[in-house]
């Protein structure tokens, strides 16, 4: 369920949020969604005990454009 909310922010940082998600191609809208989903993730993952080589890689891939196929193109190369 969408629920709406009223934010309220100075002029100036609501035009470089509307020119940030226009570059992106998405709404602001979604784009606070985005941001608001990210910091909750981000906050309740940083209570979980992982053990600090883990912790360590935690979210390196998070802005790569690595998909299955390339992955499966890795293991093709390193198996066949």
């Amino acid at each position: 369920m969408q629920t709406k909310l009223t934010l309220r922010l100075e002029d100036d940082l609501i035009l470089k949020a509307k020119t940030v998600a226009n570059k992106k191609g998405t709404s602001l809208s979604k784009l606070v969604a985005d941001f608001f989903t990210y910091i909750t993730k981000r906050e309740l993952d940083e209570n979980i005990n992982l053990p600090p080589n883990v912790k360590s890689l935690y979210g390196a891939l998070t802005d790569s454009n690595i998909n299955d196929t390339d992955y499966k193109k890795y293991l093709e190369g390193k198996y066949l």
